[in-house]
């Protein structure tokens, strides 16, 4: 019945109950997380990690309860069928909202291993959300221009050492690791600026997969390459909460880990130059992938 509310009143509703349910899950969240760091010993550090999940994917359910309480998505969702909750993933994604992030959450819950982001250092300061993800372990990048580098060269390949420390806690238990390739969502004018080959992406930046595959290369099962797509449109996160999102379109492909792509992404030129060709493949396909969808309107 709540479904025939005017669209503003629900996306009200539906804000209210998505902060509700994360201020809920933050104290426990914050509680954990803060004996987690006063107990230095690492079975129980162990033990916490584990814990801390468990209450994130409580929340992720309770999420997933919102959206189908208030929303009326028809999901075309192909290939989650060969994912199993007990193997490493690096999950590689194309980023077109904000809404991506709940979307994904809910259509690999109890799939995959939990998804945890590569965030910008900035989204540290995000309220609650900021401290929820510093609990979980999300490594959190700091991007520096060349500029910015070239007067301060002691902080060049901080991003690596960031990346391979953030990996080593993710060695204990299967864990997914995602990352939106192009660093941030799509827009118009950035799609322009970057004067990017593809119609529907932005230039795909290799720097941080090939950071995870030179650290982890060895333990992970499996790449995850998914599009993820808004047939009527890209909305904003306000249109997703008034139910203004008819149809979102998932594609999951299970990639293999090949030798090759394995390799010294920050000294090795050769190798980087041939590892944005990989990733610049997917990107083609992915692209067709996203026409072939879009087509059919």
């Amino acid at each position: 019945m709540i479904r025939f509310l005017p669209p503003p009143v629900r996306g009200t509703i539906s804000f209210l109950i998505y902060l509700a349910n994360t201020m809920f899950w933050s104290v426990p969240l914050f509680t954990l997380a803060l004996l987690k760091l006063l107990i230095p010993i690492n079975g129980w550090r162990a033990f916490c990690s584990k814990m801390l999940i468990k209450i994130s994917n409580s929340w992720i359910f309770c999420n997933a309860l919102n959206l189908k309480l208030m929303n009326r998505i028809q999901f075309d969702i192909t290939g989650i069928e060969a994912l199993k909750l007990n193997e490493w993933y690096l999950v590689v994604c194309n980023h077109q909202s904000w809404v991506d992030i709940l979307i994904l959450q809910n259509i690999f819950y109890r799939r995959i291993p939990f998804l945890k982001f590569f965030l910008k250092q900035e989204l540290l300061w995000v309220p609650i959300l900021g401290l929820a993800w510093w609990a979980l372990d999300f490594p959190f990048m700091k991007r520096y221009s060349g500029t910015f580098l070239k007067k301060n060269p002691h902080l060049k390949g901080k991003d690596i050492e960031i990346t391979r420390k953030a990996c080593e806690k993710f060695k204990t238990v299967p864990i997914s690791i995602m990352n939106f390739v192009e660093g941030t969502r799509f827009r118009p004018e950035k799609h322009k600026r970057q004067r990017s080959p593809y119609k529907y992406l932005l230039k795909p930046k290799a720097g941080g997969i090939g950071f995870v595959l030179a650290a982890m290369g060895d333990q992970l099962n499996s790449i995850v390459n998914v599009t993820i797509v808004y047939p009527d449109g890209k909305k904003t996160f306000w249109d997703f909460l008034c139910d203004k999102i008819p149809r979102i379109s998932v594609n999951v492909e299970k990639l293999a880990i090949d030798e090759q792509i394995i390799g010294d992404y920050s000294q090795d030129r050769e190798f980087r130059v041939q590892f944005q060709r990989w990733i610049n493949r997917i990107w083609e396909d992915k692209d067709r992938t996203i026409e072939a969808v879009m087509s059919k309107q």
